[in-house]
């Protein structure tokens, strides 16, 4: 059995059939693209791809802040900018 991370999930045959449909059914939320019953793919809606990549993007500004907090700061008066 293998593990889905979404609550709905359709055949590659039915996507292929009507994907507006799919995607109206989803409601916003990912679709698991099945492919003789195991999880190819999924499909997200763009709204949540977003989302997913904003929070990637965030992750990464953590990490770099992490690495860079013992590096010594310079002052610097916004004023002379």
């Amino acid at each position: 059995m293998e593990l889905l991370y979404t609550n709905a999930s359709v055949s590659i045959s039915e996507l292929k059939k009507n994907p507006t449909a799919v995607i109206d059914e989803a409601d916003g939320f990912p679709v698991a693209v099945l492919n003789h019953n195991k999880p190819a793919a999924y499909l997200v809606p763009a709204a949540a791809f977003e989302a997913m990549m904003e929070k990637l993007d965030d992750l990464e500004l953590v990490r770099l802040v992490k690495a860079r907090e013992n590096e010594p700061t310079v002052k610097v008066d916004p004023n002379d900018l």
